[in-house]
């Protein structure tokens, strides 16, 4: 009996010994697994990262710009593509490295370990920003924290002077919440290396990065005080796409305004061809209406010079109108007032002087003249007509050149203006651009 007992555990020991050599070994975790669960085990991502509560947590920042997408005058808003940098020290991500195979750097989710909740003031929307769930923890507790932002920004845009313009805005890094106590911002790199790192900016778009000044300072609100740290991006934009596809178009029209003044006065086609022009260049201004700035609060230089430029090229058809209107207007003054007017001076080879109370003497001498004096009456009457004739074409003549000195006078003055506000136009433009 007792055999047969100690034979049963016999045979049971040999089945579990036999089994257990089947069953695979579970897999031992590695070290990156193993320091992963060690660092976040007890880790609670709700509280600031410090051992001693009064130590602050300086958190560095760094800003690299890529590109300028978009800049909306309506809005008063840029859009922006952005490298942006965090560092700071968590105290409770600190490990050996010699313990966990020598490793230095590891990476966590940004949802397990606490985050500084360092905002941008000017922060409008988010554009179409990568995310980027991880941070890079190393073995002294720095946490690297880098991502891209497409960024929607509120800004004091000037577009008085475009398209010679220049822009500055600003972004301003500070903690939503917590005071300088408690989270303190700081540079990643010096003012100098920041504001003039343009390696990384898209230099053939149409903004021209200038540079990226810096600065921290302390905003005092409710007795306490916060943080901040403000990026000023100065950029100008390139203005030959608008003046090759604005300016210059518009001041081809003006010149031949202004070559139209050599069409004859009296030739009629120079109130058609002022008449295209005008209607030439509100067609060019519809078209070009999406390509200048819209501002609710100033109008933009360029914005004036259409508007000017339109009203020169009005007041250059009304000009050519009235003169016109003058010349015809005198024209049949001086016929009405020649037929009444004009007496035949001379007439024959002998120099007798014929007048119209001659021609009527003769009729009244005799009512059946002979043969002669009807030709003497014939030429009396023709040199008459042709009398008439040349006095009207020199009286026209005459008045065709008071009204040419008057239009040419006119000219002179629209020339004058033309060129005043030309000159101021420009001078505007410059001091602008060079301020």
């Amino acid at each position: 009996m007792v055999f047969s007992l100690m034979s049963l555990i016999w045979l049971t020991l040999l089945i579990s010994a036999h089994l257990a050599e089947c069953v695979p070994e579970k897999p031992k975790r590695s070290a990156l697994n193993q320091l992963t669960r060690t660092l976040l085990k007890n880790y609670d991502c709700g509280v600031r990262p410090v051992h001693n509560w009064t130590t602050p947590t300086t958190v560095y920042i760094d800003l690299t710009l890529r590109s300028v997408l978009d800049v909306d005058g309506k809005t008063q808003s840029i859009t922006t593509s952005i490298w942006y940098r965090q560092v700071w020290t968590d105290e409770f991500l600190v490990w050996d490295p010699d313990e966990f195979e020598g490793i230095k750097a590891i990476s966590l989710s940004s949802e397990a370990i606490w985050i500084p909740d360092v905002i941008i003031s000017e922060f409008v929307d988010e554009g179409k920003s990568p995310p980027i769930p991880y941070v890079y923890v190393n073995s002294s507790g720095s946490v690297k924290n880098k991502r891209p932002i497409q960024a929607v920004l509120a800004c004091t845009l000037e577009m008085y002077a475009f398209p010679f313009d220049k822009q500055n805005c600003s972004l301003t890094f500070r903690s939503l919440l917590h005071s300088v106590q408690e989270i303190n911002l700081a540079l990643l790199r010096n003012e100098n290396t920041t504001a003039n790192d343009r390696k990384q900016f898209m230099n053939d778009g149409e903004w021209e990065l200038l540079s990226i000044p810096s600065r921290y300072r302390l905003s005092q609100q409710n007795e306490t005080e916060y943080a901040y740290i403000q990026f000023n991006v100065l950029i100008r934009r390139r203005p030959l796409l608008y003046v090759v596809g604005l300016l210059i178009p518009s001041i081809f029209l003006m010149l031949v305004d202004v070559m139209s003044f050599y069409l004859p006065l009296n030739s009629g086609t120079r109130i058609t061809f002022k008449i295209s022009i005008l209607l030439g260049y509100t067609v060019f201004r519809v078209n070009m209406t999406d390509e200048l700035p819209v501002t609710a609060v100033r109008t933009s230089l360029i914005g004036v010079f259409f508007v000017v430029c339109m009203a020169l090229l009005m007041l250059s058809l009304i000009k050519s109108i009235l003169v016109v209107k003058l010349l015809h207007y005198s024209e049949k003054e001086v016929k009405e007032m020649s037929v009444s007017a004009c007496l035949l001076d001379k007439y024959g080879s002998a120099g007798h002087v014929f007048t119209e109370s001659d021609l009527l003497s003769l009729n009244e001498i005799q009512d059946t003249p002979t043969g002669l004096e009807w030709l003497l009456r014939e030429l009396v009457s023709l040199r008459l007509a042709f009398s008439q004739e040349d006095s009207e074409s020199s009286a026209q003549s005459e008045w065709l050149a008071l009204c040419s000195k008057l239009d040419c006078f006119l000219f002179r003055l629209y020339l004058l203006v033309l060129g005043l506000y030309a000159g101021t136009l420009l001078l505007l433009w410059v001091n602008w651009s060079f301020a």
